[in-house]
């Protein structure tokens, strides 16, 4: 197997329980060594034995996150492009499915020439094989590799062995590994408790891994004696334990990090020449953040909303248009399916909003509730940005109630209705799996000048992402134009509506990708800018 002295790798583990930020400690770390001019990369490996996560569950995994290149991905790639912003690619992602999947094809055609197909070294080289391609065609400086799962996870199990032997090959100086755990705060004694931690070092121990850098997630101040208990339990230096306490904007966490000299503790054990990260941008957005005292109410229609991280990027990309307006995001999660049932308390919620949003979304169910929300926006002059799944909303309430067009629906929702204003394309109805036969990454679109869009973009040429199944159905272009409906965008040969809008309404404009993904915090989208903008001036006119 390829060495690859020149890249360096740092794998970012966790341990204790999930969910204490192993990505957005992967992202913050990323975002202050390309501060410093160093090329980053990062790949997360998904212990999960899906072959990704486009057919998981929302309530479970979150928002699927997708790529240019057209791959599902964990949500955390999210993170690592918003803090870094660099599109990243099928190379970022890989799944235990992928590589048992990816193994056992080439036994079944006797590429192993009958030897035993084992864990070790069958399986663990191919996640080297993947990590080391990663590096290679990515011509990165530093890859940041994160381990998902908690250490002690029988499915993790092939990830850290693998990395553990990256290490041996490239040798100690060439990899670094970043454990993430838990600092909890016990109230009745009031005591933050070092011993998960040490538990957690052990487990990793177990593996053959020394981490280098303790990242220690805490709700409270970490003290000094706490510090100095973890380096003496952990083999680490009291320098190289970082605190992470919670914070309130995650932005703030590179920041944190680097004012405890993560950098420092890095360049040293990686051998890399010192160059000061300069992070005066994310400074600047901050000090801007903490001085903001007026707000704008945006109403998320969703059916997810138990568990907010099916939204994540849509959330992220509005609170960065917010900020750029100096504006705070004040977020009222509406429930579509308490909607549909004519909830009188989520009916009343519609009343106190400056703008609304539809995002995606799969399935029947709270249908009817977007577009009650829909009908609401359009004859309120409210604000509304349609999201993929929000946009064929759009059409489908104007052909009901403009249009006039009974039983005007969506295919995915009645197969059998009279009037499918968004279908299946032609020649896409033979293969109706639902794993991989959705129209998935970056697309064409052509904006049309003098439309609210162009406004937005100031350019007729963009590309986008997309995650959908379904499509606009051209046969009612003609009759939902003369109800109002304005083809503000599509593919170059005109056959895919991309862009929708109302005619003589503030803003109300759908689109069938996904604009979240392409959202920075120091770049935030053009769309996003332009509702939120909308929104604004609709709360004034109040």
């Amino acid at each position: 197997m390829e060495r690859q002295n020149k890249t360096k790798f740092i794998f970012v583990t966790g341990g204790v329980c999930s969910g204490l930020g192993k990505g957005i400690s992967s992202a913050s770390i990323g975002a202050i060594l390309k501060s410093a001019n160093y090329k980053i990369f990062t790949l997360k490996l998904d212990p999960y034995l899906n072959i990704d996560p486009g057919t998981m569950s929302p309530y479970q995994h979150g928002e699927v996150y997708v790529t240019d290149d057209g791959t599902e991905t964990d949500l955390d790639l999210g993170h690592y492009e918003r803090f870094i912003d660099t599109n990243l690619s099928k190379l970022s992602n890989i799944t235990t499915g992928q590589v048992y999947q990816s193994v056992l094809s080439e036994e079944r055609k006797g590429k192993f020439l009958g030897k035993t197909i084992q864990i070790i070294p069958h399986i663990t080289d191919r996640i080297k094989e993947h990590i080391y391609k990663a590096a290679i065609d990515s011509k990165t400086d530093i890859l940041i590799i994160e381990i998902g799962g908690t250490v002690g996870d029988i499915e993790g199990e092939p990830f850290l062995e693998a990395a553990r032997q990256i290490r041996i090959e490239q040798g100690y100086h060439q990899c670094l590994f970043a454990h993430v755990t838990l600092l909890p705060y016990i109230k009745a004694s009031n005591e933050t408790k070092t011993k998960p931690t040490q538990l957690s070092v052990k487990e990793l121990l177990k593996r053959g891994i020394t981490p280098d850098i303790i990242i220690a997630r805490t709700e409270t101040k970490v003290t000094k004696e706490a510090i100095e208990k973890i380096s003496m339990f952990c083999n680490v230096k009291p320098e190289a334990v970082i605190p992470a306490p919670t914070v309130k904007i995650i932005y703030e966490v590179p920041v944190n990090f680097e004012k405890s000299g993560i950098s420092k503790i890095i360049y040293k054990h990686l051998h890399l020449t010192h160059q000061k990260p300069n992070l005066n941008s994310w400074n600047k957005v901050l000090n801007k953040i903490k001085k903001i005292d007026k707000k704008v109410t945006i109403g998320l229609i969703g059916k997810y909303t138990e568990n907010i991280d099916a939204y994540l990027s849509v959330n992220e990309a509005l609170k960065s248009a917010c900020y750029h307006h100096n504006l705070n995001l004040n977020l009222i999660w509406i429930d579509s399916v308490k909607l549909e049932k004519n909830d009188r308390s989520e009916i009343n919620k519609l009343k106190k909003l400056d703008g609304l949003i539809v995002p995606g979304g799969f399935g029947s169910r709270g249908i009817e509730g977007k577009i009650k929300a829909a009908k609401y926006a359009r004859e309120n002059k409210v604000p509304y940005l349609g999201l993929c799944l929000g946009s064929q909303i759009m059409a489908i309430e104007l052909a009901r109630n403009v249009a006039k067009l009974k039983n005007a629906n969506s295919e995915e929702f009645d197969p059998k209705a009279k009037n499918l204003i968004v279908h299946f394309l032609p020649g896409q109805s033979e293969d109706r799996k639902k794993g991989g036969t959705l129209r998935l990454g970056a697309y064409p679109c052509i904006v049309k000048k003098g439309t609210k869009a162009y406004q937005a973009y100031q350019t007729n040429k963009i590309s986008e992402r997309h995650r959908h199944r379904y499509e606009f159905n051209n046969d009612y272009q003609e009759i939902l134009e003369k109800a109002g409906l304005i083809i503000s965008g599509d593919s170059p040969d005109h056959n895919l509506m991309e862009i929708i809008e109302i005619k003589n309404h503030p803003f109300m404009l759908g689109s069938q990708f996904h604009p979240e993904f392409k959202s920075r915090p120091l770049r935030a989208h053009p769309l996003f800018l332009n509702f939120i903008k909308a929104a604004d001036k609709y709360k004034n006119k109040k």
